[in-house]
């Protein structure tokens, strides 16, 4: 197919009444990289891609539905991501398929049918989890700043809605380290164009001092583009990458979820900084503003 990544996007798809692995869609990831200067398989980052599916349910052989929440983590150095409505339908295709005699066998049997779909058409390993109790208390990110608080936005003339690199500004030769989140984050679908919205976290530390009206000026810019949330979570990282030369960068963007399911891509240089309890198929994190 020469566009797998418009096969179900904007058209109307029947939700299959049964098991159905065969609507599941893999999307090369080189298509969306290539263009802003990443390679195949990056050398300037690794990360995963987080997805939530809140809306999973399957019935056992005596029809007593099983309902709660998958957790499913990939990496970002594998070849393919999952278009995202070719996952809904499958996983919608478990809602009335009857899997074990009990709770605990129809999980094992459809955790394990889950995972061997996924890891056959992304090529990579895939964890997946089932919870059906709260999120814990554990926030990858409660000592990061809010950037439309911390800097002073009536001073600020928000007047590019379109990416661009130039909006990225230096403050200083002084270099510092920089934990900011901003709630303002919001794209497009690439194929659909409606509205994706989002909460970006970013981990920063150089040699140069970014300038945080110009980082806040840059988020806001993506208000008009058209990108898969993977997409957009590299286009910052390869941005700040390119301007600021950082010793380290870690880039986590959360979507609100749409049609049950949200993705939650995360980038960085260094491992230790991946955000812990995002990144943990065995936790739920706690859940945030945008979630």
């Amino acid at each position: 197919m020469s566009n797998p990544e418009s096969k179900y996007l904007g058209k109307k798809a029947e939700i299959p009444t049964n098991y159905d692995p065969s609507v599941l869609v893999p999307i090369p990831r080189i298509e969306n990289r290539k263009q802003y200067g990443i390679c195949e398989k990056p050398e300037i980052f690794s990360g995963y891609d987080v997805w939530h599916a809140y809306e999973f349910s399957f019935l056992t052989e005596k029809g007593l539905p099983i309902v709660g929440l998958l957790k499913i983590i990939y990496p970002s150095s594998n070849l393919f991501l999952v278009e995202s409505k070719s996952l809904k339908l499958y996983l919608n295709s478990f809602n009335m398929s009857r899997f074990g005699n009990s709770k605990t066998n129809g999980l094992k049997a459809v955790l394990s049918i889950i995972k061997a779909d996924l890891q056959e058409i992304l090529e990579c390993n895939v964890k997946v989890s089932f919870f059906d109790n709260e999120a814990s208390s554990t926030n990858d990110f409660k000592d990061y700043n809010k950037l439309e608080d911390i800097v002073d936005t009536s001073l600020i003339e928000f007047d590019s809605f379109k990416e661009s690199p130039d909006l990225l500004q230096q403050e200083s030769e002084n270099g510092n380290e920089i934990k900011v989140y901003s709630d303002l984050l919001r794209s497009n679908c690439k194929v659909t164009h409606q509205p994706d919205w989002g909460s970006v976290f970013i981990h920063l530390k150089s040699k140069v001092r970014i300038d945080k009206s110009s980082l806040l000026k840059y988020l806001v810019s993506f208000r008009n583009e058209n990108h898969f949330h993977e997409e957009v979570c590299e286009m910052i990282y390869k941005r700040l990458w390119d301007k600021f030369s950082p010793d380290i960068l870690m880039v986590t963007c959360i979507y609100t979820r749409r049609g049950g399911i949200d993705i939650c891509p995360v980038r960085s240089n260094i491992p230790e900084v991946i955000p812990k309890a995002l990144t943990d198929s065995t936790k739920l994190s706690f859940k945030l503003y945008r979630q």
